[in-house]
């Protein structure tokens, strides 16, 4: 027997092996066990499915290219400024030529009208691509008020400059984020981020690299009696690029003296939070069957790899897992942001909780997350409050890795799933009770999160390979309060990004920040949300800005959006 070479590895050979295990695993994907059940009658999550004209097409072939089961990010952000968010995909290209030579291959932008109803209004934007698009990063980094994109992609990135009048410029080369790296050549980037590393007002751009990776020296992997992906250990690592802002449209590539350099990896996701509440934001970064990287913001541009420290490299087992896409909120209200990351099957969704001391505890056992995870193959994860009860649930995009041709070993095509928060830091799995089996599995990709018919609940937008994107509308059965807030830097950058906002109402206090980088190679970027539960309002809200501005509002009644604008110190 030939074990196959393709992340998840070990999991697939002790599958092979022991087949009881695995159709018990298949059985528990589909819904949730007994435990997931308590609490339920209090609240809890529904959603139903909602139909986009979007198919992801990343150019599928016999042989097997990396890139084809690694594309499907996704952006909800409000891209002409009616105050509907709106949705873009990314889509691939021939994966011979990485160029989109088939209007199929087109990315897509759709404008919402405010009831959830969405116009292709992507040839009009200028933002069909030209290609091999993976990951999507909202931001503005001119701060004129409209919100710009860059895509990650295979051998080439992109720009996009809003100009404000609902077309879109391509100004990668102008911007100087078109040139290959001088030691690695071209590089395939999975996602990016945008933050304001050095706090000057300016946002810049953290980009994750994937693999070393070349269409005419493809490995060739066998899995189950047929070629399949190639496991990562297969193809040489790649650092990750910081570009800082120069404010004037231009980039420079500081990832040497940012200290990237030295720390090369097998990036797929990238979030970023204040861990330590210092005002100056960290990154972590998942990697593919490597130790995971966590950045330390050290300011002035600089960061310290200190992952090993921090205690979030690996596993608490100091197993390699499959790590996918992240998110980086805070879970248990305390103030400090928590860690969660994705993987395959048999691996589990490890949870790192922020002890608030400057390192981190794994907590995945203990929140019920390894129980419940085990089975499943994830991709995308959002920290969110999806039932508006005050604590954040995590919704999971779902699929394998593998082609369908293994669709006889492995449960490929998998349902989606939210988490839903019980409190102190205690999960409950919600798939066929939160609707998510009322729509065909598939091969789930990127996710990103926002309330696409202004209705206070939070909805989600997700890819699948070379099938149907799927809109989820939240119609969580409950009567709880929300508050979101849209931030207006002045001194700081215009999207807030770095912002942390404390809320404080009757039944206590929590925390959430502003960033829009999210899951696997997707961008969320709305305004920030808190649910409120039975409460009609916030006693106290603060907005610590990264400009280290702190600004008060006090009686906030909720049901609203409530634009903050960035007062002067």
């Amino acid at each position: 027997m030939r074990i196959p070479c393709f992340p998840g590895l070990l999991v697939a050979f002790v599958l092979l092996i022991f087949p009881a295990a695995h159709r018990q695993f298949n059985s528990q994907s589909l819904g949730t066990d007994s435990a997931s059940e308590q609490n339920m009658s209090e609240s809890s999550i529904r959603f139903a499915y909602q139909a986009i004209d979007f198919k992801l097409d990343s150019d599928e072939t016999p042989d097997r290219h990396a890139p084809e089961t690694m594309a499907g990010g996704v952006a909800v952000f409000d891209y002409n400024n009616d105050g509907k968010l709106d949705i873009f995909f990314t889509n691939g290209a021939n994966i011979q030529t990485l160029k989109k030579d088939s209007p199929k291959y087109s990315n897509r932008l759709f404008e919402n009208d405010g009831h959830g109803h969405f116009t292709d209004v992507t040839e009009k934007a200028g933002l069909a691509g030209t290609g091999y698009d993976t990951g999507v990063a909202v931001g503005d980094y001119d701060n004129d008020g409209c919100e710009d994109i860059f895509l990650a992609g295979v051998h080439r990135n992109t720009l996009y400059h809003n100009n404000c009048d609902g077309t879109f410029t391509d100004v990668t080369a102008k911007a100087g984020l078109n040139k290959p790296d001088p030691q690695y050549g071209p590089l395939w980037s999975v996602a990016a981020a945008w933050v304001d590393v050095n706090n000057d007002g300016l946002l810049d751009l953290i980009v994750i690299n994937y693999l070393k990776w070349d269409v005419n020296h493809e490995p060739d992997c066998e899995g189950y009696g047929h070629r399949d992906y190639c496991h990562p250990k297969m193809y040489p690592a790649t650092p990750n690029q910081l570009f800082i802002n120069n404010g004037n449209g231009t980039f420079r590539d500081t990832s040497f003296e940012a200290g990237f350099r030295s720390h090369p990896g097998k990036g797929m996701g990238v979030a970023a939070a204040d861990s330590t509440l210092s005002g100056r934001m960290d990154l972590f970064v998942t990697n593919d069957k490597l130790m995971n990287s966590f950045f330390v913001n050290k300011d002035s541009g600089k960061f310290e790899e200190a992952a090993f420290d921090e205690n979030v490299a690996l596993r608490e087992d100091g197993v390699y897992i499959s790590g996918m896409g992240t998110d980086f909120r805070d879970l248990d209200n305390d103030g400090y942001p928590d860690i969660f990351l994705v993987a395959l099957d048999g691996e589990t969704f490890p949870l790192y909780r922020n002890t608030g001391k400057g390192s981190f505890v794994e907590v995945t056992r203990e929140s019920g997350m390894t129980r419940l995870s085990l089975p499943m193959a994830g991709y995308s994860p959002d920290i969110a409050d999806f039932d508006n009860d005050g604590w954040k649930d995590i919704f999971v995009s779902r699929g394998h890795v593998q082609s369908l041709a293994s669709s006889n070993n492995l449960t490929i095509a998998q349902p989606n799933t939210v988490f839903r928060n019980l409190g102190g830091m205690k999960f409950a799995a919600l798939t066929s009770e939160a609707g998510f089996t009322s729509f065909p599995p598939s091969r789930h990709r990127g996710s990103a999160v926002g309330d696409l018919n202004g209705d206070g609940r939070l909805d989600v937008v997700v890819s699948a390979l070379s099938a149907p994107a799927e809109i989820w509308i939240n119609q969580s059965p409950n009567q709880n309060h929300w508050l979101e807030f849209k931030l207006q830097g002045t001194k700081s950058n215009r999207d807030g990004i770095g912002a942390r906002i404390k809320l404080v109402a009757k039944s206590g206090a929590q925390y959430n920040h502003m960033t829009t980088a999210c899951g696997y190679a997707s961008s969320s970027a709305g305004p920030v949300h808190f649910g409120l539960g039975k409460d009609a309002s916030a006693d106290l809200v603060e907005v610590h800005w990264p400009s280290g501005i702190v600004q008060t509002l006090k009686n906030v009644e909720a049901d609203r959006v409530v634009v903050v604008k960035e007062a002067a110190k």
